[in-house]
């Protein structure tokens, strides 16, 4: 009888240590105290209403509950579309009640770059997660502030990269990475297209627009993901085809961005010319991308007869999903607020050399 006792004992604990380490214990253990987190997008306007509103209702791991906007007609849209409560629905005058909402957990900012900095530096004092749309901001300054005030209040900020989580643009970056064809020699990136609006915020400095912070940024992100590196120095030119609408902002940059291994890239951003391309070539090989920044996905090709391509229907909601998991596993973001403030830092460089008449600008 005390043979068996003991047996049953020893029996028992090991019956409860692999209990204790089992999968269902663990996931019980590490499960985020929500599944799902709530999103309340600042700004209605395309983008939130076209886009982010509709890739929300796809995600699986966060949903739209709240709005903030300056346009009171907006409201009762949204709230049928998206059956958004009154009590989750706010203005730009108490935006900051959104800290007292447990609905919310995360304030994606949709608004003119100009606006980014000071609705990033509100949101992150309610303590609620910032993401907020590239480009990140008009200035480095403004951008370290964002920073500054997410690390303060011990939030995390995400830059609305879409195209870094595209499976596309992942597998080309990791040619670079196994350097399948060696080292990077040469790099040209280009993003453009022909904008017909002529009273947007694209054509106003004071809104932060401009070519280059709109799609400079894409052809800078894929010259900078094709290396690897940052770039160290800047010559460029710019230009418009249109001076009644662009004559307070760029329509056109082209510029030459130098990286510390050697590599070159020549890059061209536009709103006066349709152009979605990248092209790499290294020291026993080239990679294309064509297009590298679309919206239902991005395809590829190598010389060694490769091709990369996995259907997207949009990258939006990718990207909504991998951050909110990046919040719910306390892990680091594919885009962070660091990312954005990198292109930003390479955006001032550009627009700098090219007022200088295209002198070199070191970074």
């Amino acid at each position: 009888m005390e043979l068996n006792r003991r047996n049953f004992v020893k029996n028992s604990a090991i019956a409860a240590s692999v209990a204790a380490f089992s999968p269902n214990v663990l996931l019980a253990a590490t499960r985020p105290a929500k599944e799902k987190l709530g999103v309340a997008l600042v700004g209605l306007g395309y983008y939130s209403r076209d886009l982010l509103a509709p890739a929300l209702l796809k995600t699986q791991h966060c949903e739209l509950k709240g709005i903030v906007t300056g346009s009171p007609e907006k409201i009762p849209v949204w709230q049928e579309k998206y059956g958004i409560s009154d009590k989750n629905v706010y203005n730009y005058q108490n935006y900051e009640e959104i800290a007292n909402n447990p609905d919310i957990d995360v304030i994606y900012v949709v608004l003119p770059p100009s606006m980014h900095r000071e609705y990033t530096v509100r949101g992150a004092g309610t303590g609620k997660h910032i993401w907020c749309e590239k480009p990140m901001a008009p200035s480095v300054t403004d951008c370290q502030a964002m920073i500054d005030a997410c690390n303060k209040n011990k939030v995390s900020l995400a830059i609305g990269y879409r195209c870094q989580h595209d499976p596309n643009i992942q597998a080309y970056r990791q040619v670079v990475k196994d350097q399948r064809f060696g080292k990077v020699k040469m790099v040209n990136s280009a993003a453009g297209y022909f904008e017909t609006r002529t009273d947007h915020w694209k054509q106003k400095k004071a809104m932060g627009g401009g070519v280059m912070g709109d799609m400079g940024v894409y052809a800078i992100q894929g010259a900078r993901m094709a290396t690897g590196e940052e770039p160290i120095s800047v010559k460029a030119h710019l230009s418009t085809t249109r001076p009644d609408i662009y004559h307070e902002v760029e329509e056109t940059a082209t510029y030459v961005l130098e990286f510390p291994s050697g590599a070159m890239a020549t890059c061209q951003s536009s709103f006066g010319v349709n152009m979605n391309h990248l092209q790499v070539n290294y020291e026993k090989g080239w990679l294309k991308m064509e297009p590298q920044t679309g919206y239902g996905g991005n395809r590829g090709s190598m010389s060694d007869g490769t091709e990369i391509y996995t259907p997207v229907d949009r990258q939006q909601p990718l990207q909504l999903d991998n951050d909110a998991l990046a919040i719910l596993n306390k892990k680091p973001y594919l885009a962070p607020g660091e990312e954005g403030l990198r292109d930003i830092r390479v955006v001032e460089a550009v627009l700098k050399s090219g007022a200088k008449g295209g002198c070199e600008v070191k970074l």
